[in-house]
């Protein structure tokens, strides 16, 4: 079993800004994905839940974002395809790859790499897995800036519209999937 924190040392230096944010933001997501996880007895390793969520945005560090003290070249946009292939290099299984590929926004489809001109290859980057779409839907409900407290979920679909109608629509559709536990009104 690879070791996560392992490969996060790597490339987070100890006490550097980038490590506490990431960290901050990583820890975030995997309380809220063990907890969702655990109120819907979800079938996934609580092991791969942990691994996967602390590994989703490994792919930052290579990023140019230095108010979260990334001072990589990439375009933002690029840390989950970023984040995939260093997992890869790394010997991570693949199913964690594959999260950090697919978690940004609620998925990507190629029409919108190419409607949006993003600098992405022209592919689908869509969470498959309930993996996937589990820690993509915790993360959009924290953010690497500002004060990193969980947003409500108004904020959350402001974001989401913000992208693109249909990337609302794949947000309600995880939020129907994740949120059964929670009573209706």
């Amino acid at each position: 079993m690879t070791d996560y924190q392992k490969i996060i040392d790597k490339y987070y230096p100890a006490e550097s800004l980038g490590r506490v944010i990431y960290m901050k933001h990583c820890r975030a997501v995997a309380d809220l994905s063990l907890q969702i996880a655990s109120s819907l007895s979800l079938p996934i390793a609580r092991s791969d839940i942990e691994a996967a969520a602390m590994l989703h945005d490994i792919g930052i560090c290579h990023t140019d974002a230095p108010d979260i003290g990334c001072l990589g070249s990439l375009p933002y946009i690029c840390h989950g395809i970023e984040g995939a292939a260093i997992l890869r290099g790394e010997g991570a299984p693949e199913e964690w790859a594959r999260v950090a590929e697919r978690h940004t926004g609620a998925g990507i489809t190629a029409a919108e790499v190419v409607a949006q001109q993003l600098p992405l290859p022209k592919v689908d980057y869509m969470p498959e897995t309930p993996l996937e779409r589990l820690i993509c839907y915790a993360d959009k409900f924290y953010s690497k800036s500002g004060d990193m407290k969980r947003k409500p979920l108004e904020r959350v679909i402001a974001s989401m519209e913000r992208i693109s109608p249909s990337t609302l629509s794949r947000f309600l559709a995880l939020h129907a999937e994740f949120n059964k536990a929670q009573p209706t009104t």
